[in-house]
């Protein structure tokens, strides 16, 4: 009878552990179609930016604004509910047909991108002479459904082809003009700090524009690309950073521009902001602007620059937590600088 008992009791445990591990899998680790978006951090923009000789005088700060974005799980499902920042959408709805890998690589892509662009309007706006120059090939995507997606991975830096340097699509092109369907190429990658080299057959791709078809490596690339002062003491450097997407670019030119030029642009406020930004100086809109809001409003932020097309999103969240948090809605970097040069200085 003791024996039986003994049995029933570790059964019972079992049962007991079998759905408390269970209840842990659905609730923490069960993958949801669901993504959580919410107020992420406003952060100063000036560590992440470096001109050789630039002047580094700020009684104030510059800031860029992000967006959290969560994977949600059931926990984090359930705990949104009762955040009133939070919002919950389809994971479909931010990552299309990308995978993670594949969203992760060209969030990164954006981010040089408008590193790059707001170098270039700020160098336009200092009058620094510069010029761009091409870096390496950086790879998107990796088809599923092609042959040479195990070859690969979204965030490779493609730095060779036989040996040959290219830096851009027109040499690869050109490497790859004679070359057959069918083909086994080498291809020289940088992976994670990693150099490898890996045999590559070249696969058939249509040209959408001629209609015609050539051989490729059938994977998405684009061009990273570093502007660079004809002064080498102007030239601006940015550090490595997780942050990814091009809504930061108006306020790295903002900073860019301040060291560029003598004198503190901040005026000793704290400036938040958000924005593309183009080579020509225009402000972009963006997404997430009433979770960069409360974002700007934890720091403390005094100011905080929106593009335009934001504002009025901007403004109905600015209203509903009550931030003192002056918006000026600007279209260019002009409007930017204007303004922040005509504003009286903190005492």
């Amino acid at each position: 009878m003791k024996l039986s008992n003994n049995k029933s009791q570790a059964i019972r445990v079992f049962k007991y552990i079998f759905m408390v591990t269970l209840l842990c899998y659905v609730v923490v680790y069960m993958p949801t179609p669901y993504i959580i978006y919410q107020p992420g951090s406003a952060e100063e923009v000036k560590p992440m930016i470096t001109v050789k000789e630039g002047d580094k005088t700020e009684r104030g700060t510059f800031m860029m604004t992000t967006v959290s974005a969560s994977y949600a799980n059931i926990a984090l499902l359930a705990l949104s509910s009762f955040n009133p920042n939070a919002e919950v959408d389809k994971k479909e709805s931010r990552l299309g047909n990308k995978s993670k890998e594949e969203y992760a690589a060209e969030q990164l892509f954006y981010m040089s991108d408008s590193q790059s662009s707001a170098v270039e309007a700020a160098y336009e706006e200092a009058y620094v002479p510069y010029q761009i120059l091409t870096e390496y090939l950086f790879v998107f995507s990796t088809p599923k459904d092609a042959s040479n997606s195990q070859y690969f991975q979204p965030g490779d830096k493609v730095m060779e082809l036989d040996s040959d340097p290219i830096s851009d699509t027109v040499e690869l092109a050109s490497l790859l003009k004679n070359k057959k369907v069918g083909d086994i190429v080498s291809v020289k990658l940088e992976r994670a700090g990693h150099v490898l080299v890996v045999k590559v057959p070249l696969v058939s791709i249509k040209d959408s524009e001629t209609n015609t078809t050539r051989p490729g490596l059938g994977i998405m690339i684009g061009t990273m690309q570093k502007v660079t002062a004809k002064d080498p003491n102007k030239q601006v450097e940015f550090v490595t950073t997780k942050v990814g997407g091009p809504s930061a670019g108006l306020m790295f030119t903002m900073e860019i521009y301040n060291q560029l030029t003598p004198g503190d642009l901040t005026k000793g406020y704290r400036v938040a902001g958000t924005g593309t930004i183009s080579a020509d100086g225009t402000v972009g809109p963006i997404g997430g602007v009433k979770h960069k809001i409360v974002a700007a409003d934890r720091e403390k932020a005094q100011l905080f620059f929106v593009p335009k097309n934001n504002y009025k999103e901007a403004k109905a969240k600015a209203d509903e937590i009550g931030t003192q948090i002056k918006l000026i809605p600007v279209s260019t970097l002009k409007d930017a600088l204007k303004y922040m040069e005509q504003i009286q200085t903190t005492s």
